[in-house]
């Protein structure tokens, strides 16, 4: 493989919750400004991921955080909408990518540099890993935001995943403006059918 200056990783946040937006983020990191203790964000606790996330902002040579919102990804579907975020993402850095290193078992079309998709690469690549962070951290405070203008569901607990109090709240409130109708679980409580 061709050696490359500035590489990316890509990764994203949220593409299993019925509420909210998926984030994507794109990371080059500097290869003198090594930054301890990076990980897979599932795998750190929450504050370990607050500790790095500046740390990864201040020491990357580049990073972009995007989110897709609730209406595209019920128009584009999950997977579609979490491809465009990381074509978002890449397009965003204030330095370009020479090439990326995405998250996962597919590439993004129209990506603004060469890329390859690495299966399991937010526990083997520290831009990825650097990435998931910081896809985590700005989707979980967003949700923390949610959780204020839409009271009842629990978003700052839960982050929109299916959880037993989440499905509890959507049985009793139903689904508000950022539940994510082409999920089963919104949909059937709307009433509504498969497409």
């Amino acid at each position: 493989m061709r050696s490359f200056l500035h590489i990316a990783g890509v990764d994203e946040a949220g593409r299993g919750p019925l509420a909210g937006p998926v984030a994507c983020a794109a990371v080059i990191l500097h290869p003198r400004e090594k930054i301890q203790g990076l990980a897979d964000s599932k795998k750190l606790s929450p504050a370990r991921r607050d500790e790095l996330f500046p740390l990864i902002q201040r020491r990357a040579i580049a990073w972009s955080v995007v989110f897709i919102d609730v209406g595209e990804i019920d128009r584009l579907n999950i997977l579609q909408a979490t491809m465009e975020g990381m074509r978002q993402a890449l397009r965003g850095l204030a330095i370009a990518a020479q090439h990326a290193l995405i998250d996962g078992n597919c590439i993004p079309s129209d990506l603004p540099c060469s890329a390859d998709a690495l299966i399991g690469g937010d526990d083997r690549e520290p831009a990825i890993m650097a990435a998931s962070i910081l896809a985590k951290v700005s989707r979980d405070r967003h949700m923390c935001g949610l959780d204020a203008t839409h009271p009842g569901y629990g978003f700052a607990a839960h982050k929109g995943y299916s959880t037993a109090e989440h499905l509890a709240a959507l049985q009793r409130l139903g689904p508000c403006a950022q539940h994510r109708r082409s999920f089963e679980p919104v949909r059937r409580l709307l009433g509504m059918t498969p497409a």
